[in-house]
């Protein structure tokens, strides 16, 4: 059987002592944690482990002993050694001993206990305890296709990761301490702290307390009634721009919770959280600081007029070309012209309207723009709705040519099954069979001829108004594109990958380090990190998901149904 020892190389040239550590018989594996030095007392060794066990719950024994002499080991300190073992009574008693200069260690067990000892197999595998103890293992993520041994495999290294992780109080000693026992462990030279960390983590706690009073303050007043009448519950629920600003209140509301994180994917969770506002609010105040700098916003409130004279100019164009001969397409002159005066009435009244508000758009862009100190995406869904209103107008064509198109399908579809002797069940939701009488046929066979010659106009209208609307549906959707990466980016554990990439661990890789007869096989362990787009897929933040989920089939299906087509859906929200 083999016996695998996970050695510290940080202990390597420690002196002499005891090995403490953690035994795991499912897979006869030893962690080592630290070496107690000499001179010791055992009771106040025990006494420390049995305190170190309370605290983290994780069984610490000693298990061994170490050696390092410069010089030949001597025979006084073997017998010392192995006397040990029958002190603190642990089995298998391990013996690691690394004499002078030698590259080669010696590694030996004792079963003084066992009746029938065997000769076991030893490797010796070196970890970096520092890195092992920071970092989180994460489970394959293509957790179908793995293999059982993988999955077996990720278990075991997931007891040595958590055994060093949960070691962190036996870490807190260094060789400065007043007390009885001296260790050697990644931190005994000096336990690691930062002085702006602890300032900062002082500071935090009034910010906190200040920010979660405003917070609450703030979801009270949008909880109120007020909020909930007709006119400011219809905008609340159609703007992205206050969908958003309710997205960052969570957000906002994560990060000030004085609730401890649970477990590491909680606190990466906040620290996801927490980097992304201070870069949405990074990139918002740059754009503020570039439209306030030589009167951008009003050159852009001066060419706004021009640029919407120009887009209404472009369609009264377009519906003179339908009301005459639109690609040498012979149209019914009656409903062209009515249809054509109808939309060319409300494209003159969607210039009046922007007339009437050309003096106030530069102070309302003027007020738009300190929004941008909100964050970027703040800003972003402040244009997309802009884009909205300024396109009020071709979503107005588009509903009235869907309305009046739709209406004539499902009329031809109804007439064409009065043919055929069908009805359509309400109530069963289904086609059955029908007898109708002589006029019955008559009427729908006069307005069955009348729609079928009346519907390739409308159908023309439909199409070019629906064109129109795609196109301003996806300029809005590429916009909550850029929002939703900004909003669902993991920036702090890209950051994390980049700079201390074996924080995030996906397994671990052994390079043989020597191997010699009669010598334990001595390999060193290394972490293996989550790549870029794992990382990505496992810390991905939520967002609001305000997008509708149909698929192709069935957005091709509505725009031949003549269905209306929204750029959003909300959650919970039945579209028509």
């Amino acid at each position: 059987m083999v016996l695998k020892v996970f050695f510290p190389s940080c202990c390597s040239s420690a002196e002499s002592g005891i090995l403490i550590g953690r035994w795991i018989s499912e897979q006869n594996s030893a962690v080592i944690l630290a070496v107690v030095h000499f001179p010791f007392i055992p009771a106040q060794v025990k006494q420390y482990l049995s305190e170190v066990q309370r605290a983290t719950k994780v069984d610490v024994s000693v298990l061994g002993s170490w050696s390092n002499s410069k010089e030949k080991k001597e025979e006084s300190l073997s017998e010392f050694l192995e006397d040990l073992g029958t002190i603190f009574s642990h089995e298998p008693w391990i013996q690691i001993s690394k004499e002078g200069n030698s590259k080669f260690w010696s590694c030996s067990t004792l079963q003084k206990y066992s009746n029938n000892p065997k000769e076991e197999e030893i490797i010796l595998v070196y970890y970096d305890q520092r890195k092992v103890m920071l970092s989180h293992l994460h489970a394959p993520l293509d957790t179908a296709t793995s293999t059982q041994n993988k999955a077996d495999d990720a278990s075991k290294l997931a007891a040595i990761f958590d055994t060093v992780a949960k070691s962190r109080m036996l870490f807190m000693t260094d060789r400065y301490d007043d007390g009885p026992i001296k260790l050697t462990h990644w931190q005994s030279d000096g336990v690691e702290a930062s002085i702006i960390v602890e300032l900062l983590k002082q500071a935090s706690v009034p910010a906190c307390m200040l920010l979660t009073f405003l917070l609450s303050l703030i979801s009270g007043i949008c909880r109120s009634r007020v909020l909930k009448f007709w006119p400011l519950s219809f905008l609340w629920s159609k703007l992205s721009t206050c969908e958003q600003l309710g997205h960052r209140l969570q957000h906002l509301q994560v990060i000030s919770s004085n609730k401890k994180a649970q477990n590491q994917t909680q606190l990466m969770r906040k620290a996801n959280i927490f980097v992304s506002l201070l870069f949405d609010v990074a990139l918002g105040i740059l754009l503020m600081s570039w439209l306030y700098r030589k009167n951008r916003i009003g050159h852009l409130a001066d060419t706004l007029i021009p640029v919407a004279d120009h887009v209404a100019e472009e369609l009264q164009d377009l519906l003179q070309w339908l009301m005459g001969a639109p690609a040498g397409l012979k149209m019914n002159r009656a409903l062209d012209q009515v249809l054509g005066r109808f939309f060319l009435y409300h494209i003159h009244l969607w210039i009046s309207y922007i007339h009437l508000m050309s003096p106030f758009i530069e102070m309302i862009l003027w007020y738009v723009g300190l929004s941008a100190c909100l964050g970027l995406t703040v800003a972003l869904c402040i244009l997309s709705d802009i884009i909205a209103l300024l396109t009020f107008h071709i979503y107005c064509f588009y509903v009235y040519g869907a309305r009046l198109y739709c209406l004539k399908i499902y009329g031809l579809s109804s007439l064409w099954r009065l043919f055929r002797g069908k009805k359509w069940n309400v109530l069963r939701q289904r086609v059955d069979s029908c007898s109708y009488d002589l006029d019955q046929l008559f009427i729908g066979t006069l307005l069955f001829t009348i729609l079928l010659f009346l519907l390739p106009t409308t159908a023309l209208y439909y199409l070019v108004f629906t064109l129109l609307r795609l196109l301003v549906v996806i300029v809005q959707g590429l916009i909550h594109l850029l929002v939703d990466l900004i909003d669902s980016l993991p920036l702090y554990s890209v950051i994390l990958r980049l700079c201390r990439s074996y924080r995030l661990a996906a397994g671990v890789k052994f390079r043989v380090l020597e191997r010699q007869d009669g010598k334990p096989l001595r390999l060193l362990m290394q972490i293996n990190s989550l790549s870029y787009g794992n990382v990505v897929q496992t810390y991905r933040l939520p967002t609001y998901s305000c997008y509708p989920k149909d698929s192709w089939t069935s957005l091709c299906k509505k725009l031949f149904l003549g269905e209306l087509i929204y750029p959003w859906k909300h959650k919970g929200e039945k579209q028509d």
